[in-house]
């Protein structure tokens, strides 16, 4: 059914910045050279960079090309939906990307807690009904919570055309994530993947020293992240992989990778196994950077940059002056963690269910003086 998509996708959740506002002029040109190249599936959201993400699609894509010559996944995100109006929010999906139909539509960051609230403003039953109607042509969701969930929610819901997974082979095997076991429970249903977080937000990009000796033993002539790209993309069943690229320097490692894409071979796959091992046994916390905490935390703090820009640092190089020097950087104008004030908020739409206010607390003993 999926065969003639192309296996890289462009997530559009990360866009390169002029200071607040998206850098247009770069993402036509890594859009341009994404479709030049045979790739046509693109991925947004209203929260995807305070809601800049969906504009950008019209800017860069649907104002500029032929409808036919691309794929557009959009969500239904229960917190973006005011007073219950999914009428109301999915036409102004439709107006903000340009667009008269979405290629793939997906209930949005699906956990069991979120289940009840989808359910509860009948989610499910619309996004069947725009199907229906011709307003998306597949309907799924993306998925963050346990397999033994995940297969309550396709047995309940066997109308589902695809699911959207967190799979990469740090979390292969991960109690927490279950990539592995969510890919097989999706599959012993039969559904297709859409893979989201290859690289894990980034995280498989830049390793440690040994990491990236490991990589470069089996790949010399390849970045970190074309392994981990193509870990991915090896798994039977996936309709594409969405990679967020950042710069034009992504987007052509990523087009390079897949253009003449391979499946791992032994040695890699032995690599990639013997990396994971090697990242597992640092403790950092296992943020993606999606920014849904941002658009909720009332102080303002830049929780994944904290997060990730220093606090992982220092967990992964044990060097508290760098990190000290990047909590600077990060939080220079802007929000200290020591304002966080436990409300919880972020945590409600976290993915990833990472305690956020314990770690800002963290971060404040650890950086500010």
């Amino acid at each position: 059914m999926y065969t003639n998509i192309p296996k890289l996708g462009f997530g559009l959740m990360r866009l390169p910045m002029c200071g607040e506002s998206v850098d247009i002029e770069q993402t036509k040109l890594m859009v341009d050279r994404f479709i030049e190249a045979g790739f046509t599936y693109f991925d947004t959201a209203r929260g995807y960079i305070g809601g800049l993400s969906e504009r950008a699609v019209k800017d860069a894509i649907s104002s500029r090309y032929d409808r036919a010559s691309f794929l557009l996944a959009d969500k239904y995100s229960w917190w973006c939906v005011e007073d219950g109006d999914n009428e109301g929010f999915f036409a102004s999906q439709l107006e903000r990307t340009g667009v008269e139909y979405f290629d793939f539509y997906l209930i949005h960051s699906l956990t069991e807690s979120s289940y009840e609230k989808y359910n509860e403003r009948g989610a499910f039953e619309f996004c069947a009904d725009l199907k229906k109607r011709g307003l998306i042509k597949n309907f799924g969701f993306s998925f963050h919570d346990k397999a033994e969930f995940l297969d309550k929610v396709l047995t309940e819901h066997p109308e589902v055309d695809f699911v959207q997974l967190q799979i990469n082979y740090l979390d292969w095997e991960s109690e927490g994530v279950q990539s592995r076991l969510c890919y097989e429970t999706a599959r012993k249903h039969g559904k297709s993947i859409v893979i989201m977080e290859p690289v894990k937000g980034g995280a498989l990009a830049v390793l440690p020293e040994e990491g990236r000796r490991m990589a470069a033993a089996v790949a010399p002539d390849k970045s970190p992240a074309s392994l981990a790209i193509r870990f991915a993309a090896s798994l039977d069943g996936v309709i594409t992989v969405l990679s967020g690229m950042s710069d034009r320097s992504q987007a052509e490692d990523n087009i390079a990778t897949m253009s003449e894409f391979a499946p791992l071979n032994e040695a890699e796959t032995e690599a990639v196994a013997a990396i994971a091992e090697l990242l597992n046994s640092i403790p950092t916390v296992g943020c993606t950077a999606c920014k849904y905490c941002t658009e909720k935390c009332p102080m303002e703090i830049n929780i994944p940059s904290i997060i990730r820009g220093a606090y992982n640092s220092y967990l992964t190089y044990d060097n508290l002056a760098l990190s000290k020097g990047r909590y600077k950087d990060i939080t220079k104008g802007g929000a200290l963690a020591s304002a966080c004030i436990g409300c919880g908020a972020c945590m409600e739409v976290c993915p990833q269910e990472i305690a956020i206010p314990e770690y800002m607390m963290k971060a404040s003993a650890l950086f500010e003086d």
